[in-house]
């Protein structure tokens, strides 16, 4: 019966991406097509699936619904949901109209459905207006707020003009308070004695990001200089902040209060200090990060050359620490200004 359903709703090359995952027609499977936690609290776990046919565009409390969805699966249980994102969005909108009429329409759209949505003054007049339907979202916000009810991203895949989703839980919902989509972005990264600093950068990512990275590092893993190949995460203002490095002025703040020093290894995420050796872990705890780290002086490609990089770094600190900082400091200034290395 479940088959059919998905056939006909959606049809059949989303049912097979759905069943490659589980046999929809077991009864510790749940397919529903809703955008209520209503409907998803009468559900009675545990579920080893759920499938929902409906796009989370059309959810109003996303968050929520995601985390009622968590607690009704087992653990390891899979998920499997849509979303149109606002690249699709924008396709859809752009084969739907003339060209003038498709950028007015898409500008004004852009404005209300992105940005008031968000604004702490403007936000109950976008959901008054739409009662939270067809919400515009991005891939990494989509993705990024089922990892943060819990769940660990598997994959991913386009079909007829969706996004669909497969996610396994993990974990119960993120403690953490709720990622603000504010331009000013704080991040939690490891500095000295591996003590959690908050370091302020401009955001140039789209919110929830953040809790892609280790999705993002098994599906995409490194290119070089050690970022990302094809971060979706990043947006297209965010790519010109960085290359200006706009984005990394409010840490100028944990520079005035001692946290960082203007030269050291770049402060990082947990999830990739662990992509380090031992020998490198050990060594970070001795110092302090830095605002200008040894890459942009040595520039290094590969993850292996980058750890190489900060363990000579830190060794020649060591030894002698304003001397290390001055070579380093004039170096990358010059690879900065005369060849242009910049930030991706």
């Amino acid at each position: 019966m479940n088959k059919g359903i998905i056939i006909a709703e959606q049809g059949e090359k989303a049912y097979s991406y759905i069943s490659t995952f589980f046999n929809v027609e077991n009864n510790d499977v749940e397919v529903v097509k809703t955008t209520t936690v209503f409907n998803i609290k009468k559900i009675e776990p545990p579920k080893k699936g759920i499938v929902n046919l409906n796009k989370i565009n059309d959810i109003k409390d996303i968050n929520l619904f995601f985390s009622e969805l968590n607690n009704k699966l087992i653990d390891g249980g899979i998920f499997i949901g849509c979303v149109e994102t606002k690249v699709e969005r924008r396709k859809r909108i752009y084969r739907k109209y003339p060209i003038v009429i498709a950028q007015l329409y898409y500008f004004f759209d852009f404005i209300f459905k992105r940005v008031f949505s968000k604004l702490f003054f403007t936000k109950w007049l976008y959901f008054f207006v739409t009662a939270g339907r067809n919400q515009v979202l991005s891939k990494a916000e989509a993705l990024g707020r089922v990892a943060y009810a819990g769940f660990e991203i598997l994959d991913d895949e386009e079909i007829n003009n969706l996004l669909y989703f497969v996610a396994k839980k993990q974990t119960v919902p993120s403690n953490n308070s709720t990622p603000r989509f504010s331009l000013l972005f704080k991040m939690q990264r490891v500095g000295k004695n591996n003590k959690l600093i908050t370091v302020y950068k401009i955001r140039t990512m789209h919110p929830y990001a953040e809790y892609l990275q280790d999705y993002l590092y098994k599906k995409n893993h490194l290119q070089k200089g050690g970022k990302f190949k094809d971060d979706y995460r990043i947006t297209s203002w965010g790519r010109i902040f960085r290359k200006l490095w706009i984005d990394e002025l409010p840490m100028l703040f944990n520079l005035l209060i001692c946290e960082i020093k203007l030269v050291g290894v770049r402060p990082i995420s947990t999830q990739y200090l662990s992509l380090y050796t031992e020998e490198l872990k050990t060594l970070r705890k001795t110092v302090k990060p830095g605002l200008i780290p040894p890459f942009y002086a040595d520039m290094p490609e590969t993850l292996d050359e980058i750890i190489a990089s900060e363990i000579n770094y830190i060794h020649a600190y060591k030894k002698n620490p304003l001397q290390t900082d001055f070579n380093y400091f004039f170096k990358a200034l010059g690879n900065i200004l005369f060849k242009r290395v910049r930030s991706n």
